[in-house]
């Protein structure tokens, strides 16, 4: 339109055009070309740089002031805050605590979906730190500390930098960008629902539907400056158990006058692991069952009357998940009556499936994340235990996750304390290489679709 309208206002039919007329059809496509220019990687790249400080400075105060799943309220103000001041639609409240936040680029092009969690865990920290987290909280009708010892603290920080760094560039932005501020990844408290699947059902997609989602974890077992990634199936699918023990009883010195529900859970604690180590074939695909906490009884010379115990399944698959499952309830029960005593074992509602990384567009992204850091330090990772309830929004469109190392050069990836542990240690230079690796595959996505 430039073009022509150029030609009609300054050349007359029979007459060739001047010197000076051809030079404003020139600039006339320049202009147009730059109009619609696409951003560059070292744009983006000295952008990601000159606000990591900023970033930095909010990753820190999340830590010092973590929220445990479906009670993220100060951190979603916060982030709702900084997305309204950039200009973005920001919707509040869905999924209970969650934030998404919708930015139009001013080309057209493709809607995408960028994910960060903000809740942090029950755990007390013990790293020593000038912003050091004293917080603590009830949980399961216990006063228990509370920390970010999973790094989500830097997923919400990275991604409002991702979010400031494409609102300042949206006159050369192509599409839309979802941005995706979610609670109670960990898991919503006994009794709730939350997380991915809620957003999704309270209407996150009628916002905008995106054609692909991006998310992204630091992890302890990765040096900084290392991404870690995989095609196809990379985390576990996750299910919750709980088991109560229903004995009887007695004083302690006289077990043979009651049934007693702790000698019994301590069998059935054994004999569940020989589901794994003895009835699946795990040179097929890997599972786990963890019984993670164990309570029963009150005083050192009582038997009680029951014992209780919650643990999580790891699978990959759903026919190794079912079997799994019908497995671990004949062990349960039939392990009870060989005392006499009697059991429940029951699964979750909140069941996550795996995390699998949608392959066309892993290959897609993958030059985007080898230009961030070099090829020799983007590694395909093994088959992953740990799960991530970002599957739900795999599950509606293709998506691609990865791993961000923060683990600093003097210490060894492979003794660094894992993510969950209250020694679990960020090196914030790797949250620069976080942002950048978003914004490249953001980007990327969006200019080469």
């Amino acid at each position: 339109m430039l073009i022509s309208d150029n030609v009609s206002n300054t050349t007359t039919p029979g007459v060739p055009m001047t010197r000076i007329q051809v030079t404003g059809l020139a600039v006339g496509l320049f202009l147009s070309v730059a109009a619609t220019a696409d951003i560059a990687a070292p744009d983006l790249d000295a952008a990601a740089a000159a606000i990591q400080p900023k970033v930095i400075e909010w990753r820190r105060d999340f830590h010092e002031h973590p929220e445990l799943s479906n009670r993220e309220t100060r951190t979603s103000a916060i982030v709702a805050k900084r997305l309204t001041a950039l200009g973005l639609e920001v919707k509040t409240g869905i999924g209970l605590t969650g934030v998404a936040a919708l930015l139009r680029g001013k080309q057209p092009g493709p809607t995408i979906g960028l994910r960060a969690d903000m809740d942090a865990l029950p755990v007390t920290e013990q790293v020593d730190l000038p912003f050091k987290s004293k917080a603590t909280a009830q949980f399961r009708g216990e006063t228990v500390g509370v920390m970010h010892a999973c790094g989500h603290d830097a997923h919400t920080a990275m991604l409002l930098g991702v979010a400031e760094v494409l609102a300042a560039k949206r006159s050369e932005l192509r599409g839309q960008v979802l941005f995706i501020f979610q609670p109670a990844e960990e898991g919503p408290p006994e009794g709730e629902t939350g997380g991915a699947k809620r957003m999704i059902a309270e209407g996150l997609f009628n916002i905008a539907q995106p054609e692909a989602v991006f998310g992204l974890h630091v992890i302890s077992s990765l040096p900084t400056g290392v991404i870690g990634y995989r095609s196809g199936p990379m985390m576990a699918g996750s299910d919750a158990f709980a088991i109560t023990v229903q004995g009887r009883q007695t004083h302690g010195s006289r077990p043979w006058s009651g049934i007693d529900p702790i000698v019994t859970a301590s069998q059935m604690v054994m004999n569940l692991q020989t589901i794994v180590s003895r009835q699946v074939d795990i040179t097929a695909i890997p599972a786990v069952i963890t019984v993670g906490a164990i309570k029963g009884g009150i005083r050192f010379n009582i038997i009680p009357d029951t014992v209780e115990m919650i643990g999580t399944i790891r699978t990959f698959d759903k026919d190794v998940r079912s079997d799994i499952i019908s497995r671990m309830d004949r062990t349960v029960k039939n392990t009870a009556a060989a005392n006499g005593a009697s059991a429940i074992f029951t699964i979750s509602d909140n069941a996550i499936p795996p995390v699998i990384n949608d392959a066309g567009l892993t290959a897609r992204s993958l030059p985007a994340l080898e230009r961030t850091v070099g090829s020799q330090n983007v590694r395909t990772i093994s088959l992953q235990t740990t799960a991530d309830d970002f599957a739900f929004f795999g599950a509606q469109t293709p998506s691609l996750y990865f791993w961000v190392g923060v683990t600093p050069a003097d210490r060894d990836p492979a003794t660094a304390p894992f993510n969950h542990s209250p020694l679990f240690y960020v090196d914030e230079a790797g949250m620069q290489v976080g942002m950048r690796a978003m914004l490249a595959v953001a980007t990327d996505y969006l200019q080469n679709h």
